[in-house]
Parts: C-alpha cells; structure tokens; sequence
C-alpha cells in the first residue's frame, strides 16, 4: 500500500471495441478513422501533466500523476464522439471502451489482447491475466465488469439473483403470465434510436481582449476525422448544408455572433453564386447585424478585386466579412481599409512547435494589422500552450478544441472559460 501511494501515477489502457451489428463486415469498419479521433480527443483532453499515447491499433495507455485511479467517465466523451463520426445513421451501441488499471505489465499486457478477449472481458467472463481495475464505458452508460476468471463467477452468480429476484417462478402468481407482456413492452418502448446527428457542429469563439465568449463559428463533423475535399463542388454542397444550419440555430440561438463559411473560389463562380443566393435569401434581415461570412481557401496574393465583389454579394446578408488563411505571413498591409473586420490564421502541423511558430509569425506582423484596423484571430487552438502564446501576442479572439468541445449548439452566453484555462483553473 505504501508503495503505491508513494507512485501516485494511476496507470490505465484504453481500448475500443466494435460492437456493431453482425451485418457489418470486419473490412468495413472504419478502424483508422477511430485511431484518428481518438488520437485527436486524447491530445485535446489527456493534458499536461497528465500523458497519454498510442501503444497499438485502437490501444491506448493513459497515466495520471499525483491520482491513485483514474475517472472512466473521462472517456465517454470519446464514445460519444465515436459514435456520431464513425455510425452517422446508426443508433447508438456500435463502439464500446474499455479502461483496465492496473500496475504497468498488467497495462501492457491489456494492450496486447485480441477484440474476442475483449469481447470476453464485456460479456463478464473475466480472463486469465493479472489483476486489475476494468470499466465498459459507451457513449450512454459506464459500468464496472470483473476481471479475473474468480471475480467472473462471483459476477455471474449475483447476476443470476438479481436476475431470479426480478422474474419469479412462475408457480408463485400463476395468474400473471397473460398479463406479463403489457409489463414488458413499456420497457422495450423506451429504447428509442438516436436522431441521426447532424453534419455540423459549432466551435466557441473567444474574445482573449475581454475574456469572454463572443458566439460561434459552424463546422463540419466530417473535419474531425479526414481533411476537407479540394473539389470546390464538394465545398459548395458542404457550405450549403452549413447556410442551412446556420438560419435553423438563428431560430433559436440568440445569443452572440455566427460565423458561415464560404469557399473563396465558388464565391467568384456565377453558378455557385447563384447557388448560395438561393440559401441567403432564406435569412432573416434582423439577423445581418450578428453574422459574419469567414471565407476559406484565399490565394496568399488574393485579388483585391475579387474580394471587394464578395464583401457586395455577401453584404446583404452578413454585417461583418473575415478571411481565413493558413500562411501566417498574408500580406495584410496590401488590403484597403475597411474591406475586412478580421483575419483568422487557422493552425496546422503535426507538432505544437511547428503551430507555435505559425502564430509567432503571424503576431510578428501585428503593427500592420492594427493600422488597417483588422483584427487577428486564431482557429484550431488545440492545447493550453497554443492559448497561452496566443493571449501574451495579443491575439483578439481565438477558436478550436482548447477552447470549447465542437458542441452541437452555438454557445449560449458570454459567461465562462476556454476548456484549456478552465481545466488549469480547477
């Protein structure tokens, strides 16, 4: 006991079960992708000081210092978020996670086992390992299983008595077998399958000059897991699938700013204009003074022409016009005064170095923005550091998984923290 106080690291693995229906063949399912965002949510919430990694496909260890065992329902975020990516259309119950503590052989060796082993280790049935502390987590249930074979038949003896206290013998009320399926189907009628989710979600905007939450910016789901196509029909119909959503959340949203996406190239495509009129033209004119269009997929050298043509087309509707880039060194000072509100630098690179260095860079440039009065914003802030660096640079409003979860309403009030202060905080 002393020993394990004197470690204070809580240990455990993480792995993800595919639960899915017997229709479903073993090559269809969509293991890279779940490698992907759960890579993604591990990074986003298994910070500093905390440390996690991939140890095998689908396999996770986590480690918590200063902790004696580690909360389950940490991960079922990640179930959720499983479920709506990777089964869009299905109902809920085609992944599971299971956690194993356990001192670091046992962790390693829980890496190491097969899905049947696991499928073994959820059915109750415990396995021939060593020892330890295990959790079946989905995405609407967390629930402890035994482990070893001997705490498996223990499990498998109250389950028969609670099984045997709910549903008597039949000699005890002889009368009540007729009666018996009216009882019944109430139960099963309250499992109802999920709304299919929808396709967007939304970010929370940050205003690091005044600490608080300013509204929110649409996204798509599919952006979680796999880049953006590059075809620009493909952009249009997820621009106008957002535009859609966009006026639906304006219905009952009431509180901030909305940010609607637009590809730069289909904004200068007659058809496609024409495409995004008809969407535009659903929108309440009360609404324009909390909208901004945020256009995407600028050249660095953007024709200041084309853009004077967007901020007419979009001026009908939206109030404020941002430009997202991903070259931090967009050379600002070449724009006339009051065509944009804002530039957002959206982060990429595989290393906090490499992101760090991108806002560096693009804050280097500060002077110029403030004289052409444009504010500077950060997109895909993804760590408490990347924060950090953003509010000492002066960075106006920021965005991304360290500030909010992707959520699948706007924020509703200014009141609150980014994820990563919050989490600091307590």
């Amino acid at each position: 006991m002393a020993a394990h106080a004197a470690r204070m690291t809580a240990i455990a693995c993480l792995r993800i079960l595919f639960t899915a229906d017997g229709d479903m063949r073993p090559g269809d399912m969509p293991k890279h992708k779940a490698q992907g965002v759960a890579d993604a949510f591990l990074k986003a919430k298994w910070r500093k000081p905390r440390m996690c990694g991939a140890v095998g496909p689908l396999a996770f260890v986590l480690a918590g210092h200063r902790a004696t065992e580690l909360d389950p329902t940490e991960v079922q975020g990640l179930a959720v978020e499983l479920e709506k990516v990777l089964f869009p259309n299905r109902p809920i119950g085609q992944i599971a996670l299971m956690t194993f503590e356990g001192d670091e052989t046992a962790v390693l060796h829980f890496s190491a086992l097969s899905q049947k082993e696991l499928a073994s280790l959820m059915a109750g049935e415990g396995y021939g390992g060593e020892p330890g502390r295990v959790h079946v987590v989905t995405a609407d249930a967390v629930k402890p299983m035994p482990v070893t074979r001997e705490e498996a038949k223990v499990y498998a003896a109250e389950k028969a008595k609670a099984a045997a206290a709910e549903n008597p013998p039949a000699e005890v009320k002889p009368a009540a077998k007729p009666a018996s399926a009216p009882a019944v189907v109430p139960t099963a009628a309250k499992v109802v399958a999920p709304e299919k989710p929808a396709d967007t979600g939304w970010w929370g905007v940050y205003d690091l000059s005044q600490s608080v939450f300013i509204g929110s910016t649409i996204g798509m789901r599919a952006d979680l897991v796999a880049a953006p196509p590059e075809d620009d029909t493909k952009l249009l119909k997820r621009d106008l699938v957002a535009l859609t959503d966009v006026q639906a959340a304006l219905k009952s949203a009431t509180f901030g700013e909305i940010q609607a996406l637009f590809g730069f190239w289909n904004l200068i495509t007659p058809a496609s204009q024409e495409s995004y009129k008809a969407r535009l033209a659903r929108y309440p004119l009360n609404a324009r003074p909390r909208l901004t269009a945020s256009i995407y997929g600028a050249p660095r050298e953007a024709s200041i022409g084309m853009l004077q043509q967007m901020r007419g087309f979009l001026s009908g509707a939206f109030a404020f016009m941002d430009l997202r880039i991903t070259d931090p060194t967009f050379p600002v000072q070449g724009l006339p005064p009051e065509l944009l509100e804002s530039v957002t630098l959206v982060l990429s690179g595989e290393t906090e170095h490499e992101r760090l260095k991108q806002i560096l860079k693009f804050v280097e440039r500060k002077s110029a923005y403030s004289a052409k009065g444009v504010m500077q914003c950060v997109a895909n802030v993804a760590s408490a550091v990347e924060l950090e660096a953003c509010k000492v640079a002066g960075v106006v409003r920021v965005q991304g998984p360290a500030v909010t979860d992707f959520m699948d309403t706007p924020v509703a009030a200014a009141d609150g923290a980014p994820l990563a202060l919050a989490k600091s905080a307590a």
